[in-house]
């Protein structure tokens, strides 16, 4: 049978049509630098934004991180980097040598935007660990240290919880342990006391907290009990911002870094796990960020999150409000 060749260029065409507006974002999704510990956060503009923590090569294990830089997408496959915007020698009260600048978060409020990150004060770096704030008015650059949260604990993986009624809630945890508390209207200080997040299972580190549906969600990475001895991650649910937790279990198992640390997020009506990897380096200490699609079953449980090389398809949709 002979070939319509106009028939033939046609359907080539729209094979080609098609194939450009099926993008995914090709995990890792950052692939210049090695970034870890992703938190994701939109903003009013439409726009999603990342702010992970950096790995520096050559490795020298997690001590030497010292500055953040933050991305943004509109469609969750091209990403921008706008730059560093803190570094250890920016902190005045920061550990002398530098480094140790880990897993930080970012929150909005009354045209501010808070960053919080985790540094020592002292060489005697794994007891003095201080939650320091910085904001600007930009949520990705000129943002300025205004100083460090008093009377917490010695704990690292700051994560900030704005409820429905703009009630703003602070974690933090590391080493089994993970505290929660209400924040001030001034950002930076805790009203009342921290209390300990009641219910979490086998809890190591990396404290995210989401609200879906009227439940609050808290995940977090346990303490290398599977067979590989690699982080997964694991989630609880409650009524309650601060708890207690009734442990779901594990809904992510370990990539091939040794630790986990993520974020989720919603973003034009999807749900997305953000984590990281080492197949790019093939390093544990230097990591790739990285994002796959999360969903929920009818009872509000989370289906497994299975990484991917393909990443997420791009996405259109409405701008969503500051969270």
């Amino acid at each position: 049978m002979a070939i319509n060749q106009k028939s033939l260029s046609f359907a080539l065409l729209l094979a080609v049509s098609m194939a450009a507006t099926m993008v995914n974002a090709q995990n890792p999704i950052i692939k210049h630098m090695y970034t870890a510990d992703p938190s994701a956060r939109v903003w009013d503009d439409g726009r999603i934004y990342l702010y992970p923590s950096t790995d520096i090569a050559p490795n020298r294990g997690c001590d030497l991180m010292d500055q953040y830089h933050v991305f943004s997408s509109d469609d969750m496959v091209n990403w921008t980097d706008h730059g560093e915007i803190l570094r250890a020698s920016d902190v005045s009260w920061g550990r002398p040598e530098g480094g140790f600048m880990w897993a930080p978060d970012c929150i909005y409020k009354d045209g501010t935007y808070y960053y919080y990150f985790p540094h020592p004060s002292d060489t005697k770096w794994d007891s003095s660990w201080k939650i320091g704030v910085a904001t600007s008015t930009s949520p990705t650059s000129n943002f300025k240290v205004i100083g460090y949260m008093k009377g917490l604990d010695p704990l690292i993986d700051p994560n900030i919880l704005k409820d429905d009624d703009g009630t703003f809630y602070f974690y933090h945890g590391g080493g089994g342990v993970c505290k929660g508390g209400k924040l001030k209207d001034n950002m930076i200080e805790i009203d009342g006391e921290m209390k300990p997040m009641e219910g979490l299972v086998d809890f190591h580190e990396a404290t995210w907290v989401f609200k879906r549906k009227g439940t609050y969600y808290l995940t977090y990475a346990d303490n290398h009990s599977d067979a590989t001895g690699d982080n997964r991650l694991c989630y609880a649910t409650s009524n309650n911002p601060l708890g207690p937790w009734t442990y779901k279990g594990i809904y992510m198992d370990p990539t091939d870094s040794y630790c986990a640390h993520g974020s989720v997020v919603e973003y034009k009506g999807k749900w997305y796990q953000f984590y990281f990897d080492s197949s790019i380096s093939k390093n544990d200490w230097l990591r790739s960020s990285c994002v796959d699609e999360l969903k929920f079953n009818k009872d509000g449980s989370i289906q497994k999150v299975i990484a991917t090389k393909e990443g997420v398809k791009a996405v259109k949709g409405k701008k969503k409000s500051k969270k």
